[in-house]
């Protein structure tokens, strides 16, 4: 990517897409183009064929998803295939047809089969069962990863693929109904905090291992990719680094300064039993992660310990 070239960042308003956006800014980029969901609806393939013809973008970086956690994804099963199937087909399809020159399409770890090898290497995918739990969600990246190597391979379309895991930062979900793991148990443990709660109790028994990257350092990642990376198949974005949720709990229970207790809920579902990426492409290619997890907390809890939920 050259400093002039137009950029468009699907997803802008969320976690990756406006960290994605900060560190573009950050570097010069200032021909950046956004749309709300209010203003584009992803899901329509006429709009988004529309303003892709308009824009002319050179570059996309793909963000924009339904997302949410263990929850979310078990109970909006339809939502979270359908919608996430429209919007990476309609914008893959519209950047081959404008004739973008890169676009980066951003997955999941919940990609890989449930019990595939650990650490997880690119190689396992569809080796196996994924997890019942977030199956529609998973086949929905599973199947975006297969569009940018399938244009790839039939018009040369430069389209590639990441695969971050567990991603936690600004613009966090903290909906406990819908949050991912990490901002869930931040905000329980700072609200037991403030009410002087003697317990806070975490889904499952705790042992589930996961590995946590800061948005700061996907996003770093992700210009890194776009400027570096050309191949087909996709790339772990990670740490390489995990913990027990009960461990992940007992750290944001220090960093907040809670002294209740961490209580467990062994009636709702633990999910995958591990799942830590393998990032020796990823370093291979020239990147890591910089930001370690308890400093990355401390950052998150200095913006939210106020009950700052937004």
């Amino acid at each position: 990517m050259e400093l002039a070239d137009k950029i468009y960042i699907a997803g802008h308003r969320g976690m990756v897409g406006s960290a994605i956006h900060r560190h573009l800014q950050s570097k010069g980029f200032t021909n950046i183009i956004t749309r709300s969901s209010a203003e584009l609806d992803l899901k329509d393939q006429a709009a988004v064929n529309k303003f892709f013809k308009t824009e002319e973008p050179s570059s996309v970086f793909l963000a924009a998803a339904k997302v949410g956690g263990i929850n979310a994804n078990n109970i909006y099963r339809a939502e979270f295939i359908y919608d996430n199937l429209m919007i990476e087909a309609n914008v893959i399809h519209a950047a081959y047809k404008a004739g973008v020159k890169k676009l980066l399409f951003l997955g999941s770890s919940c990609i890989y089969p449930k019990m595939a090898p650990q650490p997880l290497n690119e190689d396992s995918l569809l080796t196996g069962l994924l997890e019942s739990t977030n199956e529609p969600y998973a086949i929905a990246k599973i199947a975006g990863i297969k569009l940018c190597d399938a244009y790839r391979a039939q018009y040369g379309c430069n389209f590639i693929s990441a695969m971050p895991t567990n991603l936690y930062g600004p613009n966090d979900n903290y909906d406990l109904e819908k949050s991912h793991v990490l901002p869930a148990l931040l905000r329980k443990i700072i609200t037991a905090k403030t009410n002087n709660a003697s317990s806070v109790t975490i889904w499952g028994t705790g042992s589930p291992r996961r590995e946590f990257l800061h948005v700061d350092d996907l996003a770093e990642a992700c210009i890194y990719l776009m400027q570096n990376y050309n191949e087909p198949g996709f790339v772990n974005i990670g740490t390489g680094i995990d913990l027990t949720i009960m461990e992940l709990a007992n750290l944001i229970k220090d960093i907040v300064g809670y002294s209740g207790t961490i209580e467990t809920d062994i009636s709702k579902p633990d999910g995958t039993p591990q799942k830590l990426l393998d990032v020796t492409k990823l370093k291979r290619l020239g990147w890591e992660a910089t930001i370690p997890l308890k400093e990355g907390i401390k950052m998150v809890y200095e913006r939210v310990k106020n009950n700052n939920w937004e």
